[in-house]
C-alpha cells in the first residue's frame, strides 16, 4: 500500500485547508485563471472525501465547520453586496426604513446617516447604490444583528454575518440529515451541499444568505413530513421571507394535501390554510416596514431583475439573439415579462399532471419547477444555485452539483475592465449542464414522466 494511499484522506483534507486558505486571503476576482485553478483543484478534493471509503461522517462533519471557519476573517473576494447588507443594517439601527431611500441619495446630499456611510456606498457600487433594497424582512433582521454588534467596522460586520451564515448552514446538515433518514435516503447526501466548495465559498466565504433561506426550508420540509404542515407553513413564510424565491414552490404543495387526502374538500381546505398561514406570516414580517412608498420601492426594485439586469442565462440568450435579428434591438422588456409566465405555466403543468404525492416527487417537482425558472431567466448569479443543490440531495438527481462546478465560468466576466460576458464560456457552462441533465434523465427514465 503506497503512501497516499494510506493516508489519502488526511492529505485531501490538508491540501483542501491550504486551497480554501489561499482563496480566502490571497485572491483577487479579476485573477480568473488562479481562481479556476483553485476551484477545480477543491471540487477535485471534494469530490474524492465524498466518495472515500474510509472516512467517518463525524469527519466530514467537522470538516464541514473547519472549512467555513478559515473564511471568517477575510474580507469577501467574489461579491461586493454585503456593503450593501451593513447598510441596511445600520439604516435600521438608526431608526430609517431602509425600503424607503437610496444610499446614492444621501451620498448625493453629503450626509452621512450612519457609520462608514461614504466606505460602504464605494464598496457597494455605483449601481446598487441606486436601487432601493430588495431584500426581505428576515434578511434584514440578520443585517440589524450585524449592526448592533459592529456599527461602526466594516470588518466587524462582517464577522457577525457570515456567523449567522454558518449557523445556517449547521442547521441545514441537522435537519438535512434527520429528514435523509426519514426518506431511507443515504445520510452522505447532504454533503453534496454541505462541504460542495462552490457553498462554502459563494455562502460563507461571499456572505449571500441562501443558507439561511435554505435553514428554513429544509426544517419545513421536514416538519411536513412530519405532518406538522402547521409549523411547515410558519417556517416557508419566514424562507420566504429571507429571499423570495420559494414563493414559486407554493402551486406545488396542491398535491401535497389533496391528492393525499381521500376526501377532497378535507385536502383543500388544509391547502387553503396552509396558504393562508405562509401568505399572513409573510405579510406579518413584512409589516414594521410598511408604508405607502414601500409597495412602490420594493415592486420596482424587484421587477429590475426582470426589466433591466442580464447576466449568464441560458434560453434568454437565444431568445435575446433573435430578437436583435428580427427587430434590430434588445428585447428583454419583453422577454423578461414573458419568461416568468412561461415559469408560471411550467409550473401549473407539474402541479396538477405529475404525481407529486411523495415527498421526493414533491422535492424533485420542486428541483425541476426552479431549475426550469433559472434556464429561461435573464439573470442567474452563481449564488442562486444553492437552492437547486441542495433540493437535489433528497432526490436522484445531481446535475445541480455539476452546476456548481461550472458556474465558475461566469466569472470570467470580472476579469475583463469593464465588465463583459464571454458568450463561449457561458455556451461551454450550459453544454455540460444540459449534457450531463439529459444522461441523467435517460438513466433514472424520469423524462417522460416529468413533461407528461
Amino acid at each position: 500500500m503506497s503512501f497516499f494511499t494510506k493516508h489519502k484522506d488526511v492529505l485531501l483534507i490538508l491540501v483542501s485547508t491550504l486551497l480554501y486558505f489561499i482563496f480566502a486571503y490571497f485572491l483577487e476576482r479579476t485573477e480568473f485563471y488562479k481562481l479556476l485553478f483553485l476551484w477545480f483543484a477543491l471540487f477535485g478534493c471534494f469530490y474524492l472525501l465524498i466518495k472515500s471509503k474510509t472516512i467517518h461522517t463525524s469527519t466530514l462533519i467537522g470538516l464541514v465547520i473547519l472549512f467555513r471557519l478559515i473564511f471568517l476573517f477575510s474580507i469577501p473576494n467574489l461579491s461586493q453586496d454585503f456593503y450593501r447588507f451593513i447598510w441596511d443594517g445600520r439604516m435600521i439601527l438608526e431608526g430609517f426604513n431602509p425600503y424607503l431611500s437610496l444610499p446614492e441619495t444621501f451620498i448625493q446630499q453629503g450626509k452621512q446617516p450612519i457609520s462608514e456611510a461614504y466606505n460602504l456606498y464605494i464598496g457597494m457600487g455605483e449601481m446598487n447604490g441606486s436601487h432601493y433594497t430588495n431584500y426581505p424582512p428576515i434578511n434584514q433582521l440578520c443585517f440589524l444583528i450585524a449592526a448592533l454588534f459592529a456599527s461602526k467596522s466594516v470588518f466587524g460586520s462582517v464577522i457577525v454575518l457570515r456567523v449567522i451564515i454558518i449557523l445556517a448552514d449547521v442547521g441545514i446538515l441537522y435537519f438535512g440529515k434527520k429528514l435523509l433518514e426519514r426518506l431511507n435516503l443515504p445520510i452522505k447526501n447532504i454533503f453534496w451541499y454541505a462541504l460542495n466548495p462552490f457553498i462554502i465559498i459563494e455562502m460563507t466565504g461571499n456572505l449571500h444568505f441562501e443558507p439561511v433561506m435554505l435553514f428554513f426550508l429544509v426544517w419545513s420540509f421536514y416538519k411536513l413530513h412530519q405532518q406538522k404542515w402547521i409549523w411547515a407553513a410558519i417556517l416557508i413564510a419566514c424562507s420566504i421571507s429571507v429571499k423570495l424565491i420559494p414563493l414559486l414552490f407554493l402551486p406545488l404543495f396542491y398535491q401535497w394535501f389533496v391528492k393525499k387526502e381521500q376526501n377532497w374538500f378535507t385536502g383543500f381546505k388544509k391547502l387553503s390554510l396552509f396558504y393562508a398561514i405562509t401568505l399572513s406570516t409573510v405579510i406579518l414580517l413584512f409589516l414594521p416596514f410598511y408604508s405607502s412608498e414601500f409597495i412602490t420601492n420594493y415592486s420596482d426594485s424587484v421587477g429590475l431583475w426582470f426589466r433591466n439586469f442580464e447576466f449568464n442565462a441560458s434560453f434568454y440568450y437565444i431568445f435575446r439573439e433573435i430578437g436583435y435579428l428580427f427587430r434590430g434591438w434588445n428585447e428583454i422588456a419583453i422577454i423578461g415579462k414573458i419568461t416568468p409566465i412561461l415559469t408560471i405555466v411550467f409550473l401549473i403543468i407539474i402541479t396538477f399532471f405529475r404525481k407529486n404525492n411523495s415527498m421526493i416527487q414533491f422535492i424533485t417537482a420542486l428541483l425541476f419547477g426552479l431549475c426550469f425558472y433559472y434556464f429561461t431567466a435573464t439573470t442567474v448569479h452563481p449564488w442562486y444555485l444553492a437552492t437547486p443543490l441542495i433540493l437535489s440531495v433528497f432526490t436522484k438527481y445531481r446535475f445541480p452539483v455539476i452546476w456548481t462546478i461550472v458556474i465558475i465560468f461566469s466569472y470570467q466576466a470580472y476579469a475583463n475592465n469593464p465588465w463583459k460576458e464571454n458568450l463561449w464560456l457561458v455556451i461551454l457552462e450550459y453544454l455540460l449542464l444540459y449534457g450531463f441533465l439529459i444522461f441523467e434523465l435517460r438513466k433514472n427514465d424520469q423524462y417522460y414522466k416529468i413533461v407528461k
